[in-house]
Formats: structure tokens, sequence, C-alpha cells
């Protein structure tokens, strides 16, 4: 059975199928921060998804961080890894993109149990 939760306008931000949450399309709401402090945002906005969705960042099976600007990659290495314990480390990915949107420096993609 699939779960849709937190529907937009064109998305829900969470879709949960046999267990499994898929978090998409997670940006900062405070664009002009810089890159460390848009993903601290982005990172609290999982928290939050995944709070609501009854699971937690201990669970997170996988992240894909879409990050415009790659030479600011240790400034959202920096907030990674304050906000997760080094034993709950998911897979990552990062890649780097042309543009997410205006002022968007970083998009997550989670995956996580429940």
């Amino acid at each position: 059975m699939i779960q849709r939760h937190i529907r937009t306008p064109i998305m829900h931000r969470v879709v949960e199928h046999s267990g499994v949450l898929y978090l998409g399309g997670i940006v900062a709401e405070d664009r002009s921060a810089s890159m460390k402090g848009q993903t601290e945002q982005v990172l609290a906005r999982v928290d939050a998804l995944l709070s609501e969705t009854g699971s937690d960042k201990s669970k997170i099976l996988t992240a894909t961080l879409y990050i415009t600007d790659m030479s600011l990659k240790d400034e959202m290495n920096e907030a990674w890894t304050a906000w997760l314990a080094p034993e709950i480390l998911p897979s990552r990915s990062t890649i780097g993109v042309a543009e997410l949107g205006p002022k968007v420096l970083i998009e997550a993609v989670i995956t996580a149990s429940k």
C-alpha cells in the first residue's frame, strides 16, 4: 500500500511504501543563507518530515544531495557531520548541478525506513 503525506501543489513531501519513506525536493526556506546555513535548514526540515511520518534520522538509508557549487561542499559537509552521529551515517551521493532555483544552493532527496 502507498501512503502519501504532506501535499504541496505539485507533489507530496513524503511517499511511504512497505515501511520505506521517500522524501524529495527539500530546500531551504531562507535562500539568503550560506551553503552551511541552507544545509542546516534542509536537515532541520528532514528531521521534521521524518518525525511527522514516524521515523527519525537514525533510520535514513540513503541521501542524494544536489548542490550548485561543488567548491562549497566542505561547508555542506560541516553541517552534515554536525547533524549525524558517525555510527548512523547513511549512504550518500553529492551531485553538482547548474541550477536548482533562485538562490537555492542545495536540495535533498532522502530515503528512510519507518
